[in-house]
Parts: structure tokens; C-alpha cells; sequence
């Protein structure tokens, strides 16, 4: 249980060195990532990413499981400054822009929960404009002397458009996930609940029929014992 909580408690910076953000990595940009820890009862938890300046940075984060499915969530800038303080939420989407350069800090606070644990699920999606940067070069790179039908212009933009969709399609994709995990949660503590009733249920009626058979059978032995 110790080894599992020492890992739910990486910092996120350990969890962004993916197969899939190699090419990010290289070029030194922060690359999207996806987190789901267990936030024990009474205790908060900071995590902190560093940001480009002038870039973009959208938080989303939900309550998958624990009693009230809510947590306290705030997140403060490199130099400081508090960008968001909620209370008692049960999810959020948050997005910071222009972002400032150096290391963000999230945290998730729990303490109010004095027995429930809660399982909390955010994600982070980053827009640079490094990325502007590197296919206004590309444009200039490969454009021709010759003007063409197709201008470079519309290619970007078809890339770029094409780049935010399928964000966004993994964004939803996240999201889904993350209901599926509350809902499936929610299912097997209502099962759990059914369960310990049906048991109940059962054992009251198991009782009830024994004390009938007995109280029937005293009745008829007291009868005979009448007669004779």
C-alpha cells in the first residue's frame, strides 16, 4: 500500500516522458498528458508543469470516485499569483492564456474529508506558438518561385485545423473515460448497497418464518396436552 501510494504522489513531470511527446521533448515544448491519482482523506496534493510564455494552457480535471465526488482545486502562476480557487467541485475546465514562462502549480485538496478518499482524474493540453513559429519557416522554406494553385497558406491551415480537431477529439475521448469511471464507481457502490439489503431482506424473512412454524407448533402441542 506504501509502494502504491508513493506512486500516485510522482510529481507530473515524471509522467510527461512518453513515447508519444519524444518529438515535443526535443524541441522543448510541454506536451499534453493525462493523470488519475488517489487523493487520501484530509491530505492535498500539488503537482507542477512547466509552461512556455505566451503560449496557452487549458486544465480539465473531474472527481471519479469517493464519497461526495468533490475536492478543492487551485492553481497558481511561475510568479505566484492565484488563478483559480474552487470549492467542493466536483469537476472544471480551466484555460490559461497568455501563459507565463516557468513551472504552474495544481493542486487538489482534500482535507475537508475526514474518512473519504477521493480518485481524481485531470488533464493538461498545451497550444504553443512555437508551433506558429515552425510552419510559418516551413511555409517560407518551401514555397517556390512559381506561384502555385495551391497556395502554402491554405495548407496550414488545413493542418491546423486538422491538428485542433484531433486534440479535441482526445480531449472528449479523456473525458469519456473519466465519466465511464465515475459511473461504473457509482454501479458497484449501489450493488454493494443492494447486496447488504437484499441480505437483511432475506435474513428477516428467514426469522420471521421460523418464529410462524414455531409458535404454530407450540399452539397444537399445547392442545393435545389439553385433552389428555
Amino acid at each position: 500500500m506504501a509502494a502504491a501510494a508513493a506512486w500516485l504522489m510522482l510529481p507530473l513531470a515524471l509522467l510527461l516522458g512518453s513515447p508519444a511527446g519524444e518529438t515535443a521533448a526535443a524541441a522543448g515544448l510541454p506536451q499534453d498528458a493525462e493523470f488519475t491519482f488517489l487523493l487520501p482523506a484530509g491530505r492535498r496534493e500539488c503537482f507542477y508543469q512547466a509552461a512556455p510564455g505566451n503560449g496557452s494552457m487549458e486544465v480539465e480535471y473531474q472527481v471519479i470516485g469517493g464519497a461526495g465526488l468533490d475536492v478543492d482545486f487551485s492553481l497558481e502562476s511561475p510568479s505566484g499569483a492565484l488563478l483559480i480557487d474552487e470549492y467542493r467541485t466536483s469537476d472544471g475546465v480551466h484555460t490559461v492564456e497568455p501563459t507565463e514562462s516557468g513551472d504552474y502549480k495544481l493542486c487538489f485538496d482534500n482535507s475537508f474529508s475526514t474518512i473519504s478518499e477521493k480518485l481524481v482524474f485531470f488533464e493538461l493540453i498545451f497550444d504553443s506558438p512555437q508551433d506558429d513559429e515552425d510552419l510559418n519557416h516551413w511555409a517560407e522554406v518551401a514555397e517556390p518561385e512559381e506561384m502555385l494553385d495551391i497556395k502554402i497558406e491554405d495548407i496550414k491551415e488545413s493542418i491546423e485545423t486538422m491538428k485542433s480537431r484531433l486534440e479535441r477529439s482526445i480531449q472528449m475521448q479523456a473525458l469519456l473515460r473519466a465519466f465511464e469511471a465515475r459511473d461504473r464507481n457509482l454501479q458497484e457502490h449501489n450493488l454493494s448497497r443492494v447486496n447488504f439489503w437484499s441480505a437483511v431482506n432475506l435474513t428477516v424473512l428467514l426469522l420471521v418464518s421460523f418464529l410462524q412454524v414455531y409458535l404454530l407448533k407450540s399452539l397444537f402441542e399445547d392442545k393435545r396436552r389439553f385433552w389428555t
